[in-house]
């Protein structure tokens, strides 16, 4: 349809390259104009906060891949461990992803050891 397999793949990068930069253009031009206090920016706050917590719990509770073949109750122990990680570093971020990285890992190796047991 359009031409060489590599002519249509830069075609798509350029535009999905210009509709990215565009928002990101629009804003920074109204960034200016905008009050953080306002209703408005509370609320698409709010939405935001809504939509990444729909997603994470969508990620415990359905995971699909790899997280999918671990258990229910060994994903929200490392959410749990991952939680007291961040409240016990003073809200450091990496600190709670390796606990709960961590605590997923050795979830499954103690299943797969006990199994074997």
């Amino acid at each position: 349809m359009f031409g060489t397999p590599s002519a249509d793949l830069w075609i798509v990068v350029l535009a999905a390259a210009a509709a990215t930069y565009t928002w990101r253009g629009l804003g920074v031009l109204l960034s200016g104009r905008m009050q953080v206090d306002s209703e408005l920016f509370n609320w698409v706050a709010c939405v935001a906060y809504a939509m990444i917590a729909g997603l994470i719990t969508r990620i415990i509770v359905l995971p699909t891949g790899l997280l999918g073949t671990s258990l229910l109750g060994d994903r929200v122990l490392a959410i749990a461990l991952a939680l007291v990680a961040f409240h016990a570093t003073r809200k450091n971020l990496f600190a709670a992803v390796i606990t709960g990285a961590t605590a997923i890992i050795a979830a499954g190796y103690v299943r797969r050891l006990i199994a074997i047991v």
